[in-house]
């Protein structure tokens, strides 16, 4: 998918490059953190977006392994990435980070408790991390997406245990009420173009009304 990424913007007339590591090895976010920075320049915009659905069902019936290591992706994975960027970003006094969170982070939705808990707390995490980061010139915010269509989603929704548990979601793209990617770009491209930086540390979503936000 990484590849295939690169592909697609190197076809459109842009440059990308790639670089893969585990968000939960802070030795690996370091490396990826110092190798983009090598290879493409000082790292002025992260848009933290490493993520997984996590076990669905009762919480006493979740395996303990999956349950947390969904929170240690979600949350220890952003907060890694962010601890590897925020140095240089304090040093030269700009940068902005976009966390990904969801509505789930706002919400007690049953039998998805590992996500919602994560989410819940990477929320916070972005709120704490933008008041200190704001005296050295860098903007944090939390971005709910809403409901795309992605390889996340589609396994989620080809999961036994969601469709048991989480009927609902399924629905959401019966009914053609899934958000298109384009208007999550527009709201990540505003939100990296400095227009909304005095919203830092705010929850965002894609359904608010913002003037900024491009398609």
């Amino acid at each position: 998918q990484v590849a295939d990424t690169v592909a697609q913007i190197h076809s459109a007339g842009g440059h990308a490059q790639a670089f893969v590591a585990d968000v939960t090895d802070q030795q690996a976010v370091q490396e990826m953190a110092l190798a983009v920075e090598r290879t493409l320049g000082p790292i002025s915009l992260l848009v933290s977006n490493a993520g997984i659905a996590g076990p669905a069902g009762p919480l006493w019936e979740n395996d303990p392994i999956e349950w947390w290591r969904c929170v240690e992706i979600n949350l220890r994975g952003t907060f890694l990435c962010c601890r590897a960027v925020a140095p240089g970003m304090v040093a030269r006094r700009q940068g902005r980070i976009v966390n990904m969170v969801s509505d789930a982070g706002r919400l007690a939705i049953p039998y998805l408790s590992a996500y919602v808990v994560g989410k819940t707390s990477l929320i916070r995490l972005t709120e704490v991390l933008a008041q200190e980061l704001q005296p050295h010139g860098v903007s944090v915010f939390a971005v709910i997406p809403g409901t795309v269509r992605t390889a996340f989603t589609e396994e989620a929704l080809r999961s036994s245990d969601a469709q048991q548990w989480l009927p609902w979601f399924g629905e959401i793209f019966a009914a053609g009420l899934d958000v298109p990617p384009e208007l999550v770009a527009g709201l990540i491209h505003g939100l990296a173009s400095g227009e909304a930086d005095g919203l830092t540390g705010q929850v965002v979503s894609v359904t608010d009304d913002l003037a900024f936000v491009k398609l």
